[in-house]
């Protein structure tokens, strides 16, 4: 499964969901869905093998992703130039990616997760669409109180600490307000 027990994303997930996301638009080569997805993460967090290792193969093996037209054997890899489609068991799996909570603390790796939700929410219910903005606001929040705290223990004000820490709680706020008026604006 994608997700851990308690069904909260993880960000060794993203290239997953960043995967069935973009086969939910349309097929592709398997080529150019390898250098979408690489793209999109070096671009986010910069290259890194903590998650551009995952293989797009495990995708197929786990029935989430097929070839078009002429089956391969499981045995068989993928060449780059076969298109591949999201099954079925991959629209699932999908869907619960972009429902399942996203794990606290903000990191570089949870913000691609949120960006990667944020890219391909339109592919839930408007209802599903408020629950993540509802999550999303509830992690804003939590972040502000750990960066407060942070503030209170250790970033006297006037300090270098102190100033970045005002900088980043500031840069929350602004987030969790978005969120808020994105959350204001889905009916349904």
């Amino acid at each position: 499964m994608a997700t851990s027990r308690d069904q909260t994303l993880i960000p060794t997930n993203a290239v997953r969901l960043a995967a069935l996301g973009i086969l939910s638009e349309s097929d592709k080569r398997y080529g150019e869905l390898a250098v979408e997805i690489r793209n999109f993460i070096a671009r986010m967090i910069g290259p890194t093998l903590d998650v551009l290792g995952t293989s797009l193969e495990l995708l197929r093996h786990e029935g989430l992703i097929e070839p078009v037209g002429a089956r391969t054997s499981p045995s068989h890899s993928l060449r780059a130039e076969t298109t591949v489609q999201l099954t079925a068991a991959g629209r699932e799996a999908l869907h619960e990616l972009l429902t399942s909570r996203v794990r606290p603390p903000m990191s570089d790796l949870t913000r691609m997760v949120v960006a990667l939700k944020l890219r391909f929410l339109d592919l839930l219910a408007p209802a599903e669409q408020r629950a993540q903005f509802e999550m999303l606001v509830e992690l804003a929040t939590a972040e502000l109180a750990r960066l407060a705290d942070l503030r209170g223990a250790d970033g006297q004000s006037g300090s270098a600490l102190g100033d970045w820490l005002s900088q980043e709680i500031a840069q929350t706020e602004e987030r969790r307000t978005w969120y808020q008026r994105r959350l204001d604006a889905i009916h349904g």
